[in-house]
């Protein structure tokens, strides 16, 4: 591996600032709208559209505008970040890795995130593109700045429909992280588990894919093996089914993840 791309939101960053500060702006506990989000992630959909719940029609971008100029937009600091962030991307340079981050985000949350001198080459956001994931375009220009052939490249991140489909559809290698609402509900959901290569819980895993053979590193997390590696619900997934209302909910989400795929 010589490059390896990381998403931004719930792959370096938590949200837990991002959806505080919209439920203070619209005047609703937080906890009403991170049960929101639950269910819009639940039903395959945009987390955005809670928002919409809340106030139908909401124009989430003249919201976020707004916000700004009342002096109360976004925001970025250390207690942001994942702790296992700064290691594994210093791991990988120190490997000779180039390191990528490249994800949804305002121009603001790019100087933000370069402000924050991680352990990265090079740090862009979609709107620093002009264009968001999962448009092709935007893996396109990540092939482009990742200065390494497509076989050579992975994208990490989060969100089946956002990350790791387009990805794939580009060329690129890909890795699953189990990480927030999107990447715990949909980890194991049959679409995700046959097309990320690689499935991980923390991206200190990924330091294991760019150590040489034999360096006497363990594989990187329980599907290291992977394309098709089977997690604990695949390998229930042959079972006698008893429970007629969890069979409905399976089938449910998974037409939920085709819809947006």
């Amino acid at each position: 591996m010589e490059t390896i791309v990381l998403g931004i939101g719930e792959t370096l960053v938590r949200d837990d600032r991002r959806w505080s500060s919209w439920a203070d702006w619209l005047g609703v506990p937080p906890h009403t709208l991170s049960a929101l989000v639950g269910a819009a992630v639940a039903q395959g959909h945009d987390a955005t559209d809670a928002l919409r719940t809340l106030r139908p029609g909401m124009d989430v971008e003249a919201a976020y505008r707004a916000r700004s100029a009342a002096g109360r937009g976004e925001h970025l600091d250390e207690s942001d970040l994942y702790q296992d962030v700064r290691p594994a991307l210093g791991e990988l340079r120190a490997a000779g890795v180039r390191v990528v981050v490249a994800g949804n985000g305002s121009a603001r949350a790019g100087e933000l995130l370069r402000a924050l001198d991680l352990p990265a080459d090079l740090v862009v956001t979609s709107a620093e593109w002009g264009v968001r994931k999962p448009d092709p375009e935007f893996f396109a220009r990540v092939a482009e700045v990742a200065e390494a052939p497509p076989a050579a490249t992975l994208y990490v991140g989060d969100h089946p429909a956002d990350d790791l489909f387009p990805a794939a559809a580009a060329g690129l290698r890909t890795a699953h992280l189990r990480r927030g609402p999107y990447g715990h509900w949909w980890a194991d959901h049959p679409d995700v588990v046959e097309t990320a290569e690689f499935r991980i819980d923390a991206l200190t895993e990924l330091v294991a894919l760019v150590r040489p053979p034999g360096a006497g590193t363990a594989a990187i997390g329980s599907d290291a093996e992977g394309t098709g590696g089977k997690g604990s619900g695949e390998e229930e997934a042959g079972g006698e089914e008893t429970d007629a209302a969890g069979a409905a909910r399976e089938g449910a989400r998974r037409g939920a993840l085709r819809s947006v795929r």
